[in-house]
C-alpha cells in the first residue's frame, strides 16, 4: 500500500509540474510547459524529448495534449499562484 500511496504522490508532483514550471529555452523561453502550444509539444515528440524533469514533463503535456486532455491541469493552474500565458 506504501508503494501506491508513494506513486500517486509523485504523479501529483508531475501533474502539478506541468502548471508551475517554464520553459527554460528556446522560442517559447519562459512560458508554461501547460501552455506551450500543440505543434511545439509535438515537435518534441518528433525530435526527441530533452533529458530530465523538463523532457518528462513536455512528453506528459504532449501525450495530454495528443489525447485532448489538455484541460487536465486547469484546476491545479489555478492553485499554482501563474496566470497563463
Amino acid at each position: 500500500m506504501r508503494v501506491v500511496a508513494q506513486r500517486v504522490k509523485e504523479s501529483a508532483v508531475t501533474v502539478n509540474g506541468v502548471v508551475t514550471r517554464e520553459m527554460p529555452f528556446g522560442k517559447h523561453k519562459g512560458c508554461l510547459i501547460v501552455d506551450l502550444p500543440g505543434n511545439c509539444l509535438n515537435w518534441f515528440a518528433r525530435e526527441g524529448f530533452p533529458p530530465g524533469e523538463i523532457g518528462r514533463l513536455l512528453a506528459l503535456m504532449q501525450e495530454m495534449d495528443h489525447n485532448g486532455l489538455r484541460s487536465l491541469p486547469n484546476p491545479l493552474r489555478k492553485n499554482s499562484g501563474k496566470a497563463s500565458a
